[in-house]
């Protein structure tokens, strides 16, 4: 019988991993518990591979990713746990998105995630001012980035009440960002691509003391591009030498980061990119080659660690990857054998 308490007692060991050692160990133990704890995740090894022994696997490149789409259709969850919460995924249902449930067992948990990544990358919320360019919680009552969003605005407000959420009223945006642009504050301004767009064309100004951070989406508003183009309209409108980026998804417990002037993704130490072959996703590519992108988050302990996304990116040596696009549905059917 699993118990609370047994999976409690891993937790400590997701926030002490230091080398690839400790990824190694702890990435393990989670598959074993999930391939014999987490039905559908279970069932999915065990359709693709009805040999398989978890104790044969040496390496967390070794294990198998479950296609994100389960979790549009499937409660993906360890057996005998009761949920506080679920998060959604921001699809549009009106433009035929199905989207996708992650159940929360223990939201303490997200939030010690989110915290200890936004404090690795970029320190303490305390010091920053947050604007946040997203939805209200009222719009978006279930989404995780409007979750993180909010415990950061309320750490925030202990020293800088200017911080909250800003939607729509780009006007009363442009002058908060101006007065603390004039009073030096340092700000962050998190945004959705398209928002930020068009506070871009309505507001250009310069900015030395404000991270803009976008985190993807034009949610059908505006073309859609690339990240390079993206980033170089805002550095522009904003006489800014670098645009930066947040990586997270409602299925994921923990966020990478870009944080310098390039393109690439950094992650916190319990989580890991690694690429499967586009034409083949069973097997995984090489170091540098483009494929799917699949995630080992260690902090979904209770819902799956192992996560094949549909995002199109590559791994480096460093560890750092790139986000280069997304399958379509045709591209992603080889991983969609049991999904009903």
């Amino acid at each position: 019988m699993l118990t609370k308490k047994a999976v409690e007692s891993l937790v400590p060991q997701i926030f002490s991993i230091r080398t690839d050692a400790d990824f190694n160990r702890l990435a393990l133990t989670l598959f074993r518990l999930h391939f014999v704890h987490n039905p559908v995740y279970g069932s999915f090894c065990r359709y693709l591979y009805p040999s398989l022994k978890p104790e044969s696997l040496q390496h967390y490149s070794q294990i198998p990713f479950l296609p994100i789409d389960f979790f549009k259709t499937q409660t993906v969850l360890l057996e005998g746990f009761d949920t506080e919460d679920f998060f959604m995924s921001s699809g549009t249902v009106s433009q035929g998105a199905v989207q996708s449930r992650h159940y929360i067992v223990d939201a303490v948990l997200y939030e010690k995630c989110f915290l200890k990544s936004f404090e690795l990358f970029w320190g303490k919320p305390e010091d920053f001012v947050f604007l946040a360019l997203l939805p209200n919680y009222a719009e978006q009552p279930h989404s995780s980035l409007i979750c993180m969003m909010e415990k950061l605005i309320k750490l925030s407000r202990k020293k800088h009440p200017e911080s909250g959420f800003y939607l729509y009223d780009y006007p009363r945006l442009a002058e908060q960002m101006q007065s603390l642009e004039a009073r030096g504050v340092r700000t962050m301004l998190f945004g959705v691509s398209f928002a930020l767009l068009d506070l871009a064309e309505r507001f250009p100004m310069p900015l030395k003391h404000t991270v803009v951070l976008e985190t993807g989406g034009m949610k059908g508003r505006r073309r859609e591009m690339v990240k390079e183009e993206l980033h170089a309209i805002l550095r522009t409108a904003f006489s800014l030498p670098a645009v930066y980026s947040e990586y997270g998804m409602c299925e994921l417990f923990s966020q990478a980061y870009m944080t310098d002037s390039g393109t690439r993704f950094k992650c916190p130490p319990w989580m890991k990119i690694l690429i499967r072959r586009s034409n083949d996703p069973l097997q995984a590519e090489k170091e540098g080659l483009a494929g799917g992108i699949n995630v080992i988050d260690s902090g979904n302990i209770y819902s799956c660690p192992f996560i094949a996304t549909q995002d199109l990116g590559k791994v480096f040596p460093d560890g750092s990857f790139e986000v280069l696009g997304r399958f379509d549905n045709s591209d992603i059917r080889g991983c969609n054998l049991m999904i009903s």
